[in-house]
């Protein structure tokens, strides 16, 4: 029998957020009922772009008490686990992709006080993992490729996340299966029908309309999608 799951939980992106009013964000969202906040790091080496450093997580960190979801975006992320969780990170995701070896890495996050967590490009296979899939708090499927906020959903990935929820189940892992890009209220219903329990959404919460409503629209489509699993 599979392990009860966590709940299903909504992680706003704060790449998607206006930056000259990020606490107001934060608070506006926090209101509303986010579950946590996601907080991209990328060091224009492992993707072409930059975003937030540890003072930014401070910042944040200063704002809300829900749970910080650092995704480290890095070449090297053995070099920023303590750094950011000392910034007030509560999970650390590294990419299989990046340097270093999977199962050191989640050791050093735990070790760390913080949930550990792997994530996966679009074009990675979950086999990449295989190993350490027993060791996670989160394994994240990427919907998108990493690096830019507001990419389509890619559906070719939800196979892929269907695999790495029934493997998380035979494992009697209770981790949770997150999701990140273009997750729309179309697209995390099938997110979740796909087993997803954590959901990484970005432009549809902020981006126009009202944020609390967003949220609700979200997260009503997410336990539709639940209801009606697919495997």
């Amino acid at each position: 029998m599979a392990p009860p799951r966590r709940a299903l939980r909504l992680a706003p992106s704060l790449l998607s957020a206006d930056f000259g009013a990020l606490a107001q964000a934060v608070h506006e969202a926090e209101g509303a009922g986010a579950d946590a906040f996601h907080l991209d790091v990328m060091d224009g080496h492992f993707v072409p772009n930059l975003s937030f450093g540890p003072a930014l997580v401070q910042a944040v960190r200063a704002a809300t008490a829900r749970p910080l979801d650092i995704h480290l975006m890095v070449q090297h992320p053995q070099k920023y686990l303590k750094i950011f969780r000392e910034a007030g990170g509560d999970t650390l995701v590294v990419h299989a992709e990046a340097e270093g070896e999977p199962r050191t890495l989640l050791r050093e996050i735990r070790d760390l006080g913080a949930e550990a967590g792997v994530a996966l490009r679009p074009d990675t296979p979950l086999d990449r993992i295989d190993g350490v899939l027993g060791e996670l708090d989160q394994l994240l499927i990427m919907s998108v490729f990493p690096g830019f906020s507001g990419q389509g959903f890619r559906p070719e990935v939800l196979p892929k996340a269907r695999r790495g929820r029934r493997r998380l189940d035979e494992l009697g892992s209770r981790a949770d299966l997150s999701m990140d890009g273009g997750l729309t209220p179309e697209t995390i219903r099938d997110a979740a029908g796909a087993g997803a329990t954590f959901f990484v959404c970005g432009n549809s919460v902020f981006a126009g309309g009202d944020v609390a409503d967003n949220l609700a629209r979200l997260r009503r489509a997410a336990a539709e999608g639940a209801l009606h699993e697919v495997f």
